[in-house]
């Protein structure tokens, strides 16, 4: 694929057209091209956020890949022609930690609560024997001071990952990799989310039916009803209002195409 892969409009934003296999590609030669990416990986929600936030917006302007990890994100690009799968962050996580065994990657684990990412490294080692964690780290929740930043950057490029790993949340995380982009030596810095918790087992997977049928949301919302009731009452409803402004603005420029076209022939 090409480096910078083609996008389509969701919105406020330009989600990358990929496939899952298309993605994983595209990182695990990274380190070998001297690459380095920024990944994000978008949901209903990342959508509905940068609606409201332009900072988050110009962060996935600048993003290298702006993955669908959402059924309704992949929905979106097919109904545009695009050739889309979904690119979901926990499966590209271990995809790429899996194969790139075989290519001596490094990773470091830089998020969740306390302990999360040591317990994280545990479970990816099990799963993947030979592979090379080379740093984990869970950052406060509170803001880092500048001294406590500059820290935390030279120890993660004292460590020489090929990927940082980021499960902040969103869009905290989105926010973190656009601001250490530049300060980082690694080929990959990659916004995942829950996939720190998943991998863990902290959190529970929705069955694969629901994940291809776009019901994963209903799932996640049954396990976290107190945590997550916002996001997918509120904010599914309002990222529905957003794409079916989007649907009727296009609807309205190609009658107005038509009709302009129609009137130079009479």
């Amino acid at each position: 694929m090409s480096p910078e892969a083609e996008r389509y409009r969701v919105a406020d934003i330009e989600v990358s057209a990929l496939t899952f296999e298309a993605a994983v590609e595209r990182l695990l030669d990274a380190p070998a091209l001297g690459e380095q990416l920024s990944a994000h990986f978008v949901t209903a929600h990342t959508v509905v956020e940068s609606h409201r936030d332009p900072a988050l917006r110009a962060v996935l302007q600048r993003a290298d890949l702006v993955a669908p990890d959402g059924m309704p994100l992949v929905w979106a690009g097919r109904l545009q022609h695009r050739e889309v799968t979904r690119v979901y962050g926990p499966d590209t996580m271990a995809a790429v930690i899996d194969r790139g065994r075989a290519r001596g990657a490094r990773h470091y684990l830089y998020g969740g609560a306390e302990g999360v990412p040591e317990r994280l490294a545990a479970a990816l080692q099990a799963r993947f024997p030979g592979v090379q964690i080379v740093g984990t780290e869970s950052p406060p929740f509170r803001p880092l001071t500048e001294a406590e930043d500059a820290a935390a950057v030279a120890r993660i490029n004292a460590a020489r990952p090929d990927y940082v790993w980021v499960g902040l949340g969103s869009p905290k995380q989105d926010h973190w990799v656009g601001a250490h982009r530049g300060r980082l030596d690694a080929t990959a810095l990659l916004a995942v989310g829950a996939a720190f918790d998943f991998h863990t087992g902290d959190l529970r997977q929705a069955p694969g039916w629901m994940q291809r049928s776009g019901l994963e949301w209903l799932f996640r919302l049954a396990m976290e009803p107190r945590r997550l009731w916002h996001r997918y009452t509120v904010v599914n409803a309002t990222f529905l209002w957003l794409v079916g402004r989007q649907a009727a603005g296009h609807l309205i420029q190609q009658l107005r195409t038509r009709r302009s076209r129609g009137q130079r022939h009479n």
